[in-house]
């Protein structure tokens, strides 16, 4: 049993090891798993649960969270048509924000067997809804993992791109300490717009106000406590876009978010504003935000996602030439900070992520399907 044990960890720290072929070298361990296990896992035994797109900090949370409830079968690879045959033996897959869950590949999961796929993120714009509802495929997600994670972030950006932190740093490491073209702004007194009052959109509000912002929110259903502020004002959106000095969003992408911030969004703002977007990469049409950046409409950017981030996000491209030429113009303006989808990326959240991925992972073990799930996503 220790040796049955110690070959399975092997098995799952050996698919981390960078530069080897995923496709190939999953398809070999997936064997030696199987003839390791003695073929099929025991039903009887813990449930077995593949995660796809697993880098090393996902094995230290979801081990830490585990406590012998689950066998993980960890692969490095994203899920696609590609990989999805890893997934063989397992009732649960584990993805994230770029596995690819098209009807094809949960196709190929249910043909294997697969029964719940376990979201370790909020968003599940990714996952066709329809498909998994025909294949009587359960899904679960994380809707809050902290809030205060993403929210502080945000600041973050609105303050590096409003100092100018990020130039001061260079020049600095290149030896120029001259203050040229690093003014800023006060925050204080400036308008902010808050479009999604959700938990994180709450928090970055909270923040903001401290600096003593005054707020413009937008949410199909307005937060009560935040109706009481006095420096808070649901407005609708044409009112937000053309008072903000910042636009900040914090709404989930569905059909009637995408490009939410398109051409005429961008010609309704203030001239200079801040663009700011840590929710997900398709609410911004990154075509119609280059435009309005080089026309001066858009004063400054601030994304941590990309509408084409699949494949380039969570990836090291560094020796590699970037194809995508959108994101290549995107990178070259000297007012935009692009970073790679990792606001969420505290100790805090990826222990919540853990911890709530495991429980629910635990009510299927128990026997709860659908609407029992506590976090699952309709599929209706």
């Amino acid at each position: 049993m220790q040796d049955q044990a110690r070959l399975q960890s092997l098995i799952e720290r050996l698919k981390l090891l960078p530069g080897l072929d995923a496709r190939t070298f999953d398809r070999v361990l997936l064997e030696l798993d199987q003839a390791g296990a003695g073929g099929a896992p025991d039903p009887s035994g813990p449930v077995r649960v593949t995660v796809f797109d697993t880098k090393a900090r996902d094995v230290e949370f979801l081990d830490a969270a585990n406590a012998g409830r689950c066998v993980f079968h960890y692969v490095r690879a994203a899920l696609s048509r590609d990989t999805a045959h890893a997934a063989t033996n397992s009732k649960v897959v584990c993805v994230f924000v770029n596995d690819e869950c098209s009807a094809d590949v949960l196709e190929q999961l249910a043909a294997l067997g697969v029964e719940l796929i376990a979201l370790r993120c909020a968003g599940f714009n990714h996952v066709d809804m329809d498909a998994c509802r025909r294949l009587n495929l359960d899904v679960v997600r994380v809707p809050a993992y902290s809030p205060y994670a993403v929210a502080e972030f945000t600041v973050a950006l609105m303050m590096t791109l409003n100092r100018r932190l990020h130039h001061a740093y260079q020049r600095n490491r290149s030896g120029n300490f001259v203050l040229d073209g690093l003014m800023g702004f006060d925050m204080h007194g400036k308008i902010a717009g808050v479009i999604g009052t959700g938990q994180i959109g709450r928090c970055t509000i909270d923040i903001l106000r401290g600096f003593g912002c005054r707020i413009l929110a937008v949410d199909k259903y307005p937060d009560k406590q935040l109706l009481a502020c006095p420096d808070v004002q649901y407005v609708d959106q044409d009112v937000l876009l053309r008072e903000s000095d910042i636009v900040t969003l914090h709404v989930p992408l569905f059909p009637e978010t995408y490009h939410l911030i398109n051409q005429g969004a961008i010609e309704r703002m203030k001239p200079g504003v801040m663009l700011i977007n840590t929710s997900r990469g398709g609410l911004v049409d990154t075509r119609a935000l280059i435009a309005g950046l080089k026309s001066g409409k858009i004063g400054s950017a601030g994304l941590d996602v990309y509408e084409e981030e699949a494949g380039i996000f969570f990836h090291d491209m560094s020796d590699k030439v970037l194809t995508d030429d959108v994101l290549a113009r995107l990178m070259t303006f000297n007012n935009v900070v692009v970073t790679s989808h990792q606001a969420f990326l505290t100790r805090e959240a990826m222990a919540n992520i853990a911890d709530t991925t495991l429980a629910n992972i635990a009510e299927y073990v128990a026997g709860r399907r659908g609407a029992e799930l506590t976090h699952a996503i309709r599929r209706t």
